[in-house]
């Protein structure tokens, strides 16, 4: 089973990746490190699936299912104007499992 709290979408295509870096300067949580011939994910477990990476790569070499988990939660809620705690989950799952209080979080 998929545990968001250990797993995520993110992939990186090292095959396609021409090392232009833009991942490195888009990506908030500093989840790519520039390498020598293509970059890396350095810090896995910190990406929130927001998808400004795979949106910046010129080459699609990653790809990643933005729209997913709390990331999207977020963002949704910060267009909207809405406050996370208000009891909506913006994110598809249901309050125990998503952005509500489910008993992870």
């Amino acid at each position: 089973m998929f545990d968001s709290y250990t797993e995520n979408t993110l992939r990186l295509h090292t095959d396609r990746c021409i090392n232009c870096r833009r991942c490195t300067e888009v990506c908030p949580h500093a989840v790519f490190a520039a390498g020598e011939d293509t970059v890396t994910i350095a810090r896995p477990a910190a990406c929130m699936e927001c998808g400004a990476c795979a949106g910046n790569c010129p080459v699609q070499a990653i790809e990643v299912e933005s729209g997913v988990g709390c990331a999207w939660a977020m963002i949704g809620a910060a267009l909207r104007g809405k406050d996370l705690d208000s009891g909506e989950c913006s994110c598809g799952g249901d309050d125990s499992t998503c952005c509500g209080g489910g008993e992870n979080r």
